[in-house]
């Protein structure tokens, strides 16, 4: 196994050689937008301009793919005093319910928001309840600013000849999409209007999330606000993209190749398994997922401490979730982020085939050409990846170790380990036979 271990970090320093000039073209492109983005507060103060993009910087910096970025612009509105009115009796830390966000009859200082263009006059007979904000109205409203903006900013000379297309924004959406240009690079962002509330996200709050996670971290996220986003054309739903962010950069911080493997991962994903992003697939964001999946169900350093096993920690819950087809959400784990349409079938066998063989997608110039090393693994292992599927206990630390196993990178010397290792690959023996 020695002989590859260069190979991996061979192929992370060409990745990392790229973060710089993904940074740079990022913050081009971000300028080009805050640009516009100004011009629209100026035009209506109720939209406003959020300079704290840090989160989204960093994260295109770890990224191969070129997937749409998200530009959240805050809607100035007292969030707290809003009512948020959900359909049905959905119990609380269900998920990301829709809502209806209605402004209270007893409330001042919602005079702004109670204009025919956003709001919409309540026709039930609610003795609480004036009216509600409609998504589709503000969404109107924003593209029409963002239409005026971009107009404004070119006769001024704001903006660079071609550095803004903005034809997407005829296309009937949940957001509004532009295309930045950064230098020979296009980006391509969605444009949100967002309402800050504080709200309670119950998965933050358990427990057993601590321990891959640095000390501390959890709870001051958890006191961060969540974003409402469009839903629908009337409603509204808790958009969790920001704590996933906070959560991610909280990996940063400790020490091992957490990040190191999404980067990596993200890039085969790109360059392999969607064919250079010609083809649909998996996206950064199931990555991310995969990735905070990992870290609590491997919260030991020794873990993350040597790049090729890091990597393998992502692969074998990512092949897990192919195969059971779902990738739960790492907030609401009844949502699965996988019922979207991919051919699910397809993206296993990519998987499956890197994991077992990776140095081919691996080498990155001709001078890396030489003999594979035989398979990792007999044909048959996606029988194994199930079970979860069947028994959700084995959604846990002891079942993946016995998956590290298959794959010949289980190096853990810790004996209580080791022990509940062994207790579940008994009791897989008869299936793992079976597979032989």
């Amino acid at each position: 196994m020695a002989v590859q271990v260069p190979l991996w970090h061979h192929y992370l320093q060409a990745i990392r050689s790229r973060e710089v000039s993904r940074m740079q073209d990022f913050q081009r492109a971000e300028n080009v937008l805050l640009t516009v983005l100004e011009r629209v507060h100026a035009l209506d103060p109720r939209f406003i301009v959020d300079y704290s993009r840090d989160l989204e910087a960093f994260q295109f910096a770890l990224r191969s793919s070129e997937d749409p970025l998200d530009m959240e612009v805050p809607m100035w509105v007292d969030a707290e005093a809003l009512l948020i009115e959900e359909p049905g009796a959905a119990e609380p830390g269900d998920g990301p319910a829709s809502c209806r966000l209605g402004i209270p009859r007893e409330v001042a200082g919602m005079e702004q928001w109670t204009t025919d263009d956003v709001f919409s006059v309540s026709s039930e007979d609610n003795t609480k309840c004036r009216g509600h904000i409609v998504p589709s109205k503000v969404l109107r409203v924003l593209k029409d600013l963002l239409v005026a903006a971009i107009v404004h900013c070119k006769h001024h000379s704001l903006l660079s000849p071609g550095s803004l297309n903005a034809a997407s924004l005829r296309d009937e959406q949940l957001h509004l999409s532009l295309l930045v240009s950064s230098g020979w690079r296009t980006i391509r962002f969605n444009v949100v209007p967002v309402v800050r509330r504080k709200h309670r996200v119950p998965a933050l709050e358990r427990a057993r999330l601590t321990p891959g996670f640095p000390e501390g971290s959890l709870k001051r996220i958890t006191s961060q606000g969540v974003d409402l986003v469009p839903a629908s054309a009337q409603h509204w739903r808790i958009s969790t993209d920001y704590l996933l962010s906070r959560l991610l950069g909280a990996l940063g911080s400790l020490q091992g190749h957490r990040l190191d493997s999404l980067s990596i991962l993200d890039r085969v994903n790109h360059e392999s398994w969607r064919d250079g992003g010609q083809s649909d697939g998996l996206t950064f964001g199931h990555l991310k997922t995969v990735l905070l999946w990992a870290s609590v169900l491997f919260p030991a350093p020794e873990d993350w401490a040597e790049l090729q096993g890091a990597v393998y920690r992502l692969l074998v819950v990512l092949l897990c979730c192919l195969a059971t087809r779902n990738l739960p959400h790492f907030l609401h784990p009844e949502c699965n982020l996988l019922q979207c349409g991919l051919d699910l079938h397809a993206i296993y066998q990519r998987v499956e085939g890197f994991a077992s063989q990776p140095e081919a997608s691996l080498r990155i110039h001709v001078t890396h050409l030489g003999r594979s090393p035989p398979p990792r693994i007999d044909n048959g292992v996606k029988a194994l990846l199930q079970l979860p599927a069947s028994d959700p206990a084995y959604w846990a630390t002891a079942y993946f170790d016995v998956l590290l196993d298959k794959f010949q990178v289980f190096n853990i010397q810790d004996k209580d380990r080791v022990s509940a290792m062994q207790s579940i690959f008994h009791k897989t023996k008869t299936l793992g036979s079976k597979e032989s």
